[in-house]
């Protein structure tokens, strides 16, 4: 997978992380697995995440969780 973006800061990795961690526990999955999902079964950590980092941390958990896992489903990506 190609890496357009790369974490910048500590604030973008510990957004990182809070975006793994919620959509396992959502998900009932292990955060390793959603982690797996995200960045190695397909872009959306370094496609979409990182680069709507400024948008994104703006809103709530439930947007950003149910947003990651709307991607994941339209993708055909299994956690």
């Amino acid at each position: 997978m190609g890496c357009d973006a790369m974490i910048k800061n500590t604030d973008e990795l510990e957004f990182v992380v809070f975006c793994i961690e919620n959509v396992a526990q959502k998900l009932g999955k292990n955060a390793s697995d959603v982690y797996r999902a995200v960045a190695e079964k397909s872009d959306i950590l370094n496609g979409y995440i990182i680069p709507s980092y400024d948008i994104l941390h703006t809103q709530s958990k439930e947007y950003i969780v149910d947003d990651i896992i709307s991607l994941l489903k339209e993708r055909g990506i299994q956690v």
